[in-house]
């Protein structure tokens, strides 16, 4: 543990020296935004429901604010960071303010990862917005250890999550998400705990993974249509899914109405099971 009155986390000022040290000024192209309010790390460690003995999956750990939380309370922290600046300076960080504390950390770009060490169950991890929901799945697909999580992730995106069809803002995120598991807005984050403040809101989303509703080939094939889907939403599915039989609004028809769906309906008006069902007879 660090010598009495040590702070264990890090506020605007740690956040800042470090950032100087290193020479790191935060970009959008990564997606940076550090977050230096100790209440909400500790409230989204809690929220998460991380205890001692957990091995938990971080992406994007930055200067290390949400790190120094989950190790706070006694997780194992595997870290994935692209910055290896940041990368290589994290160790320290952690051995300055809770010395023993147990972490990996991976220099590596988290759409690339296909195997972690340790077998983590649970990801937490202040994502990068400008590619938040490409990483959730891709590690929802390879990583098949995680069972929950929470993320912090821009608004409109988090919304879009945990969207049930037939909602405004359901998408072809919403149904991908769905078919690793049950998601759920948990909470909203202030602007002000971050540094840089950015130009959107941001929210907390939570997921609890379920066993999937169908086969690998059976992802793939459904996802392709939820692409066809949505990358036409103004459609009719009659016209959206056409260019998946062949160019043919005559034969996604028939194999719509083969499984008792209304060929007139749009994207955002299915289930993840809906999909799933047009998959399967294709």
């Amino acid at each position: 543990m660090p010598p009495s009155g040590h702070p264990t986390l890090l506020g605007p000022a740690q956040i800042r020296d470090l950032a100087a040290e290193l020479g790191v000024i935060p970009t959008k192209k990564l997606g940076q935004n550090f977050v230096h309010d100790p209440n909400t790390v500790r409230r989204i460690v809690q929220t998460a429901g991380v205890v001692a003995g957990d091995t938990v999956l971080e992406v994007g750990p930055g200067l290390g604010s949400l790190t120094l939380g989950l190790l706070e309370v006694g997780a194992h922290v595997v870290a994935v960071e692209i910055d290896r600046r940041l990368a290589e300076r994290l160790p320290q960080t952690v051995s300055e303010r809770q010395p023993g504390a147990s972490l990996t950390v991976m220099v590596c770009d988290a759409l690339r990862v296909t195997d972690v060490p340790h077998a983590p169950t649970r990801l937490v991890a202040n994502l990068p917005y400008n590619v938040s929901v490409p990483v959730l799945l891709h590690l929802l697909e390879h990583i098949g250890s995680l069972r929950s999580g929470i993320v912090m992730v821009q608004a409109e995106v988090g919304m879009r999550l945990a969207a049930p069809a037939g909602s405004r803002v359901y998408g072809a995120p919403s149904v991908k998400a769905a078919w690793y598991g049950q998601w759920r807005l948990v909470g909203q984050v202030s602007r002000q705990v971050f540094w840089p403040v950015p130009n959107v809101d941001s929210v907390l989303v939570g997921f609890e993974r379920c066993q999937p509703p169908g086969s690998e080939v059976e992802r793939v094939a459904t996802f392709e249509l939820v692409d066809a889907a949505f990358g036409q939403r103004r459609k009719m599915l009659r016209q959206s899914l056409a260019g998946v039989f062949g160019g043919s609004s005559v034969a996604a028809s028939a194999v719509l109405c083969s499984v008792g769906l209304d060929p007139t309906l749009r994207g955002e008006q299915l289930t993840v099971g809906d999909f799933l069902r047009v998959a399967r007879v294709r």
